[in-house]
């Protein structure tokens, strides 16, 4: 029997260590195209720049949206923080989407807000707005009072009200640096044909925050915490902006993203109960853009940051994974017809393929991997090595590329100005790349699992708190 069986394990270990090989191989040129990607970003981000930018009368006119559910906690500060970033043509439109708690109480009192005339015109889809608001101290602030609906219900109330072409989805969690917008609205100066813009999240588990801006940037000492700081870290510096040299990016996270509201008007607004909103969205304007013969591009710049709150514990952080694979494998059977179909371009013949073997199916290869390892430790032989083979090409290989791109972080934006946080993430890395990793293979195989039994939950994400504060929400980490 085991003479029969190990030709036939030598070669699926073989195909499994290929499969392996070939797309960190592939990680490997999004680091390397990545690299001038940064510099020139880099030497952009200057503080110069950004003066001339302040003063400038081209800048986009932007609105602001962020959808509330039951954060009468920190909806004030939060608020305020948007308030007052630097931007000068900026609108902020904030909408209470059904809280049961004090949300609505909270703005209320705190902004000062009185009843106006309905404010929207309605171009996509959403669940009634009750009440319209203005702030008597804040002539930039517009509050909206909604029938809950959800996030992307939410998203399309406020851009129905949003007087301004260009808007920002923010989550109700998420801390902007001062200048973010500012960096964030920088491609529409220098290119015509901008259709969104992405900027980066970082983790902000650790970091000390005070009125909604984060005073001293630093890694957690929770290994759970830290090896998302890393995954982070690694997903936006060499990962997104590797993707803007090869074809575009197939996700603008939730969490912080520019859009040209006319084209989000065009397809229809986010649409309501979807469990990955932001990446069904840009696959969503990549198809229309394609299909109108609109030549207008989706670029991820580096130095806008947002800072988020991401799970803490195993169980929140195996509902947000279930979560996003499960809306990964449903955006792309939705779009199937776009895989490989020269018509989109470079989203159809190498980003969207890409996403299907690269990280639909990388958790049951990564699984059969595993298991073809156990066997040919047993067997030895040809299967063994294999087998060994495919544990350093799988482990070591991405553990190199992290390591770069965490070098990479130093000696650009270097958000970490403590020695010890990079030596802390040096080894963040290592269980980033081995315990963590085999831990969300786990979670992911269990998104395959509750998609194909149909499960469509959305999860609780259970936040610690940031700084001064803290509260629970029926909300996502956003990728």
């Amino acid at each position: 029997m085991i003479t029969v069986l190990a030709p036939i394990l030598g070669f699926a270990t073989q195909a499994a260590l290929y499969y392996l090989l070939v797309f960190s191989s592939f990680h490997a040129v999004l680091l390397m195209f990545a690299v001038p990607e940064l510099w020139q970003h880099w030497r952009m981000a200057a503080d110069e720049h950004l003066q001339r930018l302040l003063a400038s009368e081209a800048l986009p006119p932007l609105s602001l949206l962020m959808p509330a559910h039951n954060e009468e906690v920190t909806i004030v500060a939060n608020v305020l923080s948007l308030l007052t970033l630097e931007y000068p043509a900026l609108e902020v439109v904030v909408v209470n989407d059904g809280s049961s708690d004090r949300t609505m109480a909270q703005l209320i009192q705190a902004f000062d807000l009185y009843e106006v005339p309905p404010a929207s015109t309605l171009r996509v889809p959403s669940q009634p707005v009750r009440a319209y608001y203005r702030s008597r101290r804040y002539s930039r602030l517009l509050v909206l009072n909604k029938v809950n609906g959800g996030k992307a219900d939410s998203l399309n109330a406020a851009m129905n009200a949003a007087r301004h072409p260009f808007v920002v989805a923010v989550d109700a969690d998420t801390v902007l640096e001062p200048d973010a917008l500012l960096r964030l609205a920088r491609p529409f100066l220098l290119e015509h044909n901008i259709a969104a813009v992405g900027g980066t999240v970082r983790v902000v588990n650790g970091c000390t925050v005070r009125f909604g801006r984060v005073i001293t940037a630093r890694v957690a000492s929770d290994w759970l915490v830290g090896a998302q700081v890393v995954e982070y870290l690694r997903a936006f510096l060499f990962g997104r902006m590797g993707w803007n040299r090869l074809g575009g990016n197939l996700i603008i996270s939730g969490a912080f993203g520019l859009f040209r509201k006319e084209y989000l008007q065009a397809i229809g607004g986010y649409r309501a109960g979807n469990i990955t909103e932001d990446m069904e969205l840009v696959i969503r304007l990549h198809r229309y853009l394609a299909e109108q013969g609109i030549a207008a591009t989706l670029p991820f710049i580096p130095d806008p940051v947002a800072w988020t709150e991401v799970p803490s514990t195993l169980r929140v952080l195996a509902q947000q994974r279930q979560r996003w694979h499960r809306g990964l494998i449903a955006s792309l059977i939705e779009h199937r017809d776009m895989l490989f179909n020269p018509r989109y371009g470079r989203i159809g013949t190498l980003v969207m393929p890409y996403y299907l073997f690269g990280e639909m199916l990388a958790p049951v290869v990564e699984l059969l991997g595993w298991g073809f390892l156990a066997l040919g430790l047993f067997l030895g032989g040809d299967v063994r090595d294999y087998a060994l083979l495919f544990l350093v090409v799988g482990y070591g290989y991405m553990l190199t590329l992290t390591w770069l791109a965490l070098i990479m972080e130093e000696v650009s934006f270097r958000r970490y100005s403590a020695r010890g946080d990079f030596l802390r993430l040096l080894g963040f890395a290592v269980v980033e790349g081995t315990v963590f990793r085999l831990v969300t293979l786990g979670f992911r195989l269990q998104g395959l699992w509750q998609y194909l039994r149909g499960h469509t939950g959305w999860g609780r994400m259970v936040r610690q708190g940031m700084g001064q504060s803290s509260g629970d929400a029926d909300a996502s980490t956003s990728r």
